[in-house]
């Protein structure tokens, strides 16, 4: 359905709304724990904690206005999508593919028999009629393994090979990885990319179908200001019982947060590196990556080059949109919390490293909010740290948990603050609730709600661990330690108990040291300390137990934690052959 009259409202008065919003909230916060501290007046540890809690709060504050307004649109509005994209409502399925556009699919030490799996489910989609004559494949290698480099020279050969008569296939490898990922592209784009309008980029995890290329590819078409159009990600099925967990909560939390977040950022939206489509003409001239320097006066490269592509195609007059809502788009979310952490200290890396560019000439005042978000992301983390260990040790040192902090108070920012940092997922799991189409699409109500709750269990155990590697990592990086750019392990696989614990024994010991504490100076505030803490004390058995191959199967076996991708099962997905369907069967 079309809606031609359709128009988008200023961005102005929506950026000062949400601006007012996330600052109100802010100094709300820090009102409470100023007067929860203020027992006896504030010392130099209440101000110290007041500082950590401040540093805690942009992330917080805006997930969580993101998502109240994303909820809200999905509530009220009688057509999400045209309230927050309407060039997307505008879009016309009907309108004939002129312009030429190249898929980009980057590798690096992957094994090429998967890659091949789901680049054989997308190009199925495009070596149509009227479609395949307009694209051309592009498989960009940066792979350094030389037994590796050889099976995708022969599989991508044979693949292209085969496909020669429907779609065209090119295969390159580069002999190094200068630049990471943002280099390859840039590699394609010296080589080819003047001969094509667009460029789709997919991650080697990545699935998308041709339909869903072919609705970016056309919104892009009819809008020539639109520079770069990112679609939204989803998780697929999988066995892996950590990961079923994981990208449950993934999936409600991103459904409000990311129509929230188009609602106000509108032609300045993010950028997350695959899974979206841009326009290669002001991206060759306009998206060339600075240089960075360390303290030693060195030069090297950005690891998170994405929102860095996305603020410079802005810079140079070109919206930026993202396409709000689940659209046959999907990748593969890591299988172990072990998995999880390098991918997530490589963006924790590449966030950090925005703080060097928050002084970029010429670009928006919104890029800039951003990437200091984006920095926000992960700088939050020590900040919790620190305030939760800091406030620990005052509190075992204090008569009375009376003499450390208002009772009334303190309990109300707490649980103020956990319901803030999880409403996202609340957001999504009550609009889900809701629809009853959703309800049916994730396996039905009651499984819906003891698969939430005990994702809710899940997350609040885990996000210590994430907050103190983040906190350990960048102690690290601040005597040079990099965690570098290097393939990932995507199949399922149990974490042996040697290496949890070589990875996890700090947070365990900080777990236990400080719900110890509290039980030995203040018993009655052990029940709380195990939900701050009860992560970080367990996190050995945890990382263990959610990477067994048979917590995977009980969860599939029950239903737990499903998708709708598994209640229906989309065609592309169907050809993958994937081990939870056939888990199932």
């Amino acid at each position: 359905m079309t809606h031609k009259n359709s128009k988008e409202p200023s961005m102005t008065g929506r950026r000062i709304l949400f601006a007012c919003l996330v600052t109100g909230t802010m100094i709300g916060m820090l009102w409470l724990m100023t007067q929860a501290l203020s027992v006896n007046g504030l010392g130099l540890g209440d101000i110290a904690l007041l500082v950590l809690f401040f540093f805690t709060l942009p992330w917080m504050a805006t997930g969580f206005w993101n998502s109240t307004i994303g909820f809200l649109i999905w509530r009220v509005a009688r057509e999400p999508l045209a309230t927050v994209i309407p060039m997307a409502a505008n879009m016309d399925p009907a309108t004939p593919i002129t312009s030429s556009t190249a898929i980009l699919l980057c590798v690096r030490n992957e094994s090429p028999e998967r890659i091949q799996r789901n680049l054989t489910a997308t190009m199925q989609g495009l070596a149509l009629p009227g479609i395949a004559e307009h694209v051309h494949i592009y498989v960009l290698s940066d792979t350094n393994d030389a037994e590796i480099a050889q099976q995708e020279q022969a599989c991508f050969d044979s693949l292209s090979l085969k496909w020669k008569d429907r779609i065209q296939i090119t295969y390159r490898r580069r002999t190094d990885n200068t630049a990471y990922k943002a280099g390859n592209i840039a590699d394609f784009c010296k080589r080819w990319g003047h001969l094509h309008d667009f460029a789709i980029t997919l991650d080697a995890d990545s699935v998308m179908t041709g339909q869903a290329i072919m609705r970016l590819v056309r919104i892009m078409q009819a809008n020539p200001k639109l520079g770069l159009l990112q679609g939204l990600v989803v998780g697929m099925p999988t066995t892996s019982g950590f990961t079923r967990m994981f990208q449950f909560g993934m999936r409600l939390g991103m459904r409000s947060y990311t129509l929230g977040t188009a609602w106000w950022q509108g032609d300045c939206g993010p950028y997350w590196g695959h899974n979206a489509v841009f326009r290669l003409a002001p991206f060759i001239a306009q998206c060339d990556l600075p240089l960075l320097h360390d303290k030693h006066g060195k030069t090297h490269h950005i690891l998170s080059h994405d929102q860095v592509e996305a603020v410079l195609m802005r810079r140079a007059g070109f919206d930026v949109r993202v396409f709000p809502q689940e659209d046959e788009s999907w990748e593969e979310n890591p299988p172990t919390l072990i998995e999880y952490i390098r991918r997530d200290l490589r963006w924790c890396e590449g966030n950090l490293q925005y703080l060097q560019l928050l002084n970029l000439p010429g670009i928006k005042f919104i890029s800039r909010l951003q990437l200091l978000n984006a920095v926000f992301m992960f700088l939050g983390s020590p900040a919790w740290i620190g305030m939760l260990v800091l406030g620990t040790i005052m509190l075992a040192l204090s008569p009375t948990p009376g003499e450390f902090m208002h009772p009334a108070t303190g309990l109300t920012l707490l649980w103020l603050s956990i319901f803030m940092w999880y409403w996202p997922k609340f957001a999504g799991g009550l609009d889900a609730l809701i629809r009853s189409d959703q309800r049916k699409a994730f396996g039905g109500p009651l499984k819906f709600l003891i698969g939430f709750s005990l994702e809710m269990m899940f997350s609040i155990l885990m996000t210590p661990i994430t907050w103190l590697n983040h906190s350990m990592f960048m102690c690290g990086l601040l005597f040079g330690k990099k965690s570098g750019w290097t393939g990932q392990t995507r199949d399922d696989h149990s974490v042996p108990v040697a290496v949890a614990l070589r990875q996890f024994w700090p947070h365990t010991l900080l777990g236990i040291f400080l719900i110890g504490l509290l039980a030995r100076t203040h018993p009655e505030c052990v029940t709380m300390a195990c939900v701050l803490f009860g992560g970080l004390a367990i996190s050995i058995p945890l990382a263990v137990l959610s990477s067994w191959p048979k917590f995977g199967q009980l969860l599939l076996r029950f239903g737990l934690f499903n998708i709708p991708e598994e209640t229906v099962r989309p065609e592309a997905l169907a050809k993958l052959d994937l081990a939870a369907y056939r888990s199932r069967q």
